[in-house]
């Protein structure tokens, strides 16, 4: 589906272009120059794509931090081809959960095979794929661009438009920055006379190429290079996003799923100590990412790796053909065990030096940030196995995080997530056990971190639209007006409620625009503070309550794991 979406996108993309390239305006961005891509004339959006932010991570620069992209004004850059950086698919994620789902919501049984080995390798054919993946896309309406073309003095800070700033999310080894199309939010954004918002999307390394590098085989490298990725993005929206009529002080970072979890990361980097960060807000969507240590777990997986390719060594890997090394990523992602997606960030001691829950508990963040964050009810269905249709699959799940002590495993098995069914645990099944545990350790429990870490200075809200699984609320985050169907293929994932999709959009550029979430259509959003306050999305209401997860497991999860490095 995301392939033929992007196909369709190109094509449309270059029959507009074709047709109006002689009027689309360029940017002296000092290293290059770079002309819009199109001009959609319906919804009045320049889109200037494929714009090189760090030089190629290639060779020698592979699983390092990126470099800044050298000087290269030889031609006009057009963005004419597209960039997506190396991926993979889980074989559980393509063959075995879409079974899953079907026997989980039919109520019938499930007969698939659990066993990984029985499905091919997912193919990832796109021919956008490229090491040399670092660049970003820029959105701009046309009124606030044109002010600032040709200009050659800056204007005044109120002219200047807010910017948001997009991390896709993918499990840390899928997406790209063209999935997602803004122009929904945008036209949202631009209601009541106001110009709207710019939007920046940007690709980052992904798997074995963004987050290989651990802490003795690959010491050569550098640890979750994929965040020095996000960085250095945002290092060049702050020194360019004024060239296209934006205002590098009233930033706002988003993301879903693991781009929300990269922006934990963010916040929490260096342990807040190197000043303010290169962004005001932040739009945190069921920030995801499983609790990984450098000794215990990503060394392990760069061992795999480097076996893979035949290698022994970091050094050896950087001067193998590119396509070794992204077939050896896809085989690697592709064979992650049920649930979990092989890569992503670790504990490096640097940039991570500790699990963002335990830093924002000690008061080791950036405490100049603005928080709007959600998540939804039911986030870990999809990634809970169906060996948990059986009381003992709990036990098999537990088994997947090397990184519980069997003391830690006892007390989630026995205390946090007892075997009784019904009652105040809240878990009619098996199933609905695993999941609550995985949601909590793996997703909700996020929320709460920040919530109360920021409590005077965040907002939140709780996604419970039946069935409330995650991603669930980017259909209406991006909500284009009269589009029912998502780019998801699959009918759970589409808008029900037009007016609940507004009122989501409204939150979220109002948010980047004036700093406090309103809507014309639904109840204004309070701060979180000590009252743990948020407001639940439901199919035909928006609703105060107390925070779910402001619970005992989650004060729990947030300090459990240390010492356990």
């Amino acid at each position: 589906m995301r392939l033929l979406y992007a196909a369709y996108s190109l094509l449309l993309a270059a029959l507009v272009r074709t047709c109006a390239a002689f009027k689309l305006p360029v940017v002296d961005l000092g290293y290059e120059i770079h002309q819009a891509f199109s001009l959609n004339e319906s919804t009045g959006l320049y889109n200037f794509s494929n714009i090189r932010y760090a030089a190629p991570p290639l060779g020698n620069f592979r699983f390092r931090a990126p470099m800044p992209p050298k000087v290269d004004r030889t031609e006009v850059q057009t963005g004419v081809k597209g960039r997506v950086c190396p991926q993979g698919v889980p074989i559980w994620e393509a063959y075995i959960l879409p079974q899953f789902l079907k026997s989980y919501f039919t109520n019938t049984p499930f007969n698939g095979s659990m066993n990984i080995s029985d499905y091919p390798v997912v193919p990832v054919s796109d021919p956008r794929i490229t090491e040399d993946c670092l660049f970003l896309d820029v959105v701009v309406p046309q009124k606030v661009f044109d002010r600032v073309q040709g200009k050659t003095a800056p204007l005044p800070k109120e002219k200047l438009a807010p910017v948001i700033v997009y991390f896709f999310g993918g499990g840390y080894v899928s997406g790209d920055k063209s999935f997602t199309d803004p122009s929904g939010l945008i036209a949202r954004s631009q209601k009541c006379g106001k110009d709207g918002i710019i939007f920046v999307a940007l690709n980052y390394r992904l798997g074995a190429f963004g987050w290989l590098a651990g802490h003795t085989v690959s010491k050569k490298g550098t640890p979750n290079a994929a965040f020095h990725d996000q960085r250095l993005g945002l290092t060049w929206v702050a020194q360019n996003i004024h060239l296209f009529g934006g205002d590098p002080d009233r930033v706002t970072v988003m993301g879903v799923s693991a781009g929300a979890g990269s922006l934990l990361h963010q916040l929490t980097a260096y342990k807040g100590l190197q000043g303010p960060n290169l962004f005001q807000q932040a739009v945190l969507q069921s920030p995801a990412w499983e609790p990984n240590f450098v000794k215990n777990g990503q060394e392990r997986t760069t061992r795999r790796f480097l076996r893979i390719l035949n290698v022994t060594t970091i050094d050896q890997a950087r001067q193998l053909p590119s396509d070794k090394l992204i077939s050896a990523n896809t085989y690697q992602i592709a064979k992650s065990i049920y649930g979990s997606f092989t890569y992503g960030p670790v504990v490096d001691g640097s940039f991570a030096p500790g699990l963002p829950g335990e830093l924002l508990a000690r008061g080791q963040f950036d405490h100049n940030v603005k928080i709007l964050n959600g998540h939804t009810t039911n986030e870990a269905l999809m990634y809970t196995s169906p060996a948990n249709f059986k009381e003992n699959g709990f036990h098999e799940m537990l088994n997947n995080f090397p990184q519980l002590s069997k003391q830690l495993g006892e007390t989630t098995a026995n205390t946090l997530y007892p075997p009784f069914l019904g009652g105040a645990h809240g878990y009619k099944g098996w199933v609905e056990r695993a999941s609550l545990a995985l949601s909590d350790i793996c997703f909700q429990c996020h929320s709460y971190y920040v919530n109360h870490a920021y409590e005077n200075n965040t907002y939140s809200y709780v996604f419970s639209i039946p069935p409330g699984m995650h991603w669930m609320d980017q259909p209406y985050t991006f909500y284009i007006k009269g589009e029912k169907s998502s780019r998801v293929n699959s009918p759970i994932f589409r808008v029900a409620n037009e007016t609940v999709a507004y009122i989501l959009q409204d939150y979220i550029t109002s948010f980047a625009q004036v700093g406090v979430p309103t809507s014309p259509l639904g109840p204004p959003l309070r701060k979180y503070g000590p009252e743990n306050r948020v407001v639940m999305f439901e199919l035909d209401n928006i609703t105060g309550i107390y925070d779910p997860a402001a619970n005992p497991r989650c004060l729990y999860w947030q300090t459990a794991f240390e010492g356990a490095r």
